[in-house]
């Protein structure tokens, strides 16, 4: 069941949201199968996107919902023994789906704050079960499989975490506004307005791999990192061929450009920008020091004991897998609006992730086997979460193997 609220969504922006999840995002094929996730409050959306689909002649498509009540039931009934489990055989499902070719659609929209009152511990434990249960399935996402898609639906709670003070109404409707001016479906022509973008991105990417920086140095308030890149490392932004073919755009919105860091070679201390929303708790104001490319302190005024048990997930959870790059001007910077939601929050920041490499971020990444990605440095873990890390106050340079700095960023900007 949707919420009334959902009334206040444009219908005709939605479908067209719909049509750039399935024609940009995805660039389904004909006859290939869909797999979606989404919150139940993204129904109107899941009906859009289906339809979508199968006119651009999807084989089936299928839908998992999640529900908050039920996600919150289990935390105030189950049983202890339940969070240290998950749905394994459904996970399976999903990993066999992929290895025969079915596409991957997210709509991402949860009530950021959904777990900021429960035991952490229980938090913790649940999202470890989640973690590995997932891992074969995620693999063939991180990795580049398939073609696969994140778009965003207002959800009233998420609405009103960001507008506390509007009616939900009034809230689901300038979510949505935001979330529709970000993934361009403003544009006269969405389909042309992501070309562009795509191409100019593209530009981006070019550059930084043609310079082949040995490492970036990020300075700013409360951060003096240096991050090195891996060897053989291969940026990318915007649309990306999958391993079946096909040119996708993973994340709606984008403004990013971003790469594999060397798990070994990350020095320094660095502080967050923005607060992180992660799995139902909030994580503010975080500050790490790393030593040989691990975290070895990290603090936060808020969700420190969730970060802390995140950390320990496993041995590359202390570690990156990413680092990308975004203007302080982007649109999502610039709309001055905090999502709580990294997908959009990510694309008002240059970040790092902590965990899990792509694997596409390498020269030939296809045919690189996972012993050869991780003597080249690429991480390999159970968790892939981004934070960010850029401002207006932060400095970027690109330093080559022979020492000598070449300006990438100044003040949030491109150099």
């Amino acid at each position: 069941m949707t919420s009334p609220a959902h009334q206040a969504v444009d219908p005709v922006k939605l479908d067209k949201l719909a049509e750039v999840a399935v024609k940009v995002g995805l660039q389904l094929q004909r006859g290939q199968d869909l797999l979606i996730t989404a919150p139940v409050a993204a129904m109107p959306l899941v009906r859009l996107i289906t339809k979508h689909a199968y006119i651009a002649g999807a084989g089936l498509v299928t839908t998992f919902y999640s529900d908050e009540e039920t996600t919150l039931s289990r935390y105030a009934h189950a049983p202890d023994e339940s969070f240290d489990r998950a749905t394994g055989w459904l996970y399976d499902g999903m990993a066999k789906a992929f290895g025969a070719n079915t596409a991957r659609l997210a709509i991402s929209g949860d009530n950021p704050m959904m777990l900021a009152s429960q035991d952490p511990a229980k938090v913790a434990r649940a999202n470890k079960a989640l973690s590995m249960a997932y891992k074969p399935a995620l693999e063939k996402i991180s990795n580049f499989d398939i073609n696969w898609n994140i778009v965003s639906y207002p959800n009233p709670a998420w609405a009103k975490q960001m507008f506390p003070d509007d009616p939900e109404i009034v809230a689901v409707e300038k979510l949505a506004n935001a979330i529709f001016a970000a993934s361009r479906v403003d544009a006269a022509d969405p389909i042309a307005a992501w070309a562009e973008h795509n191409a100019n991105l593209a530009k981006r990417s070019s550059w930084l791999n043609g310079e082949r920086f040995s490492a970036l140095h990020f300075t700013g308030p409360g951060t003096d990192l240096t991050v090195g890149l891996a060897d053989g490392h291969e940026w990318h932004g915007g649309a990306s061929t999958a391993k079946n073919g096909i040119t996708c755009n993973p994340n709606i919105p984008t403004e990013e450009v971003f790469t594999t860091p060397h798990a070994l070679r990350v020095e320094g201390h660095v502080s967050s920008t923005k607060p992180l929303s992660h799995q139902g708790t909030l994580i503010d104001n975080i500050q790490v020091r790393f030593e040989g490319g691990r975290i070895v302190e990290a603090k936060a005024s808020k969700g420190e004991e969730v970060l802390n048990k995140v950390l320990d997930t496993d041995e590359g959870a202390r570690r990156l897998g990413e680092v990308a790059l975004v203007p302080h001007s982007s649109p999502i910077s610039a709309s001055g609006v905090l999502f709580y939601n990294t997908l959009f929050d990510e694309n008002a920041s240059c970040h790092i992730a902590l965990g899990q490499c792509y694997s596409k971020c390498f020269l030939d990444g296809a045919s690189l086997s996972q012993d050869q990605i991780k003597a080249q440095g690429g991480n390999s873990s159970l968790i892939h979460i981004d934070w960010m890390i850029g401002s207006g106050e932060v400095d970027i340079d690109g330093v080559r193997t022979d020492g000598a700095r070449v300006p990438v960023m100044r003040k949030g900007e491109w150099a």
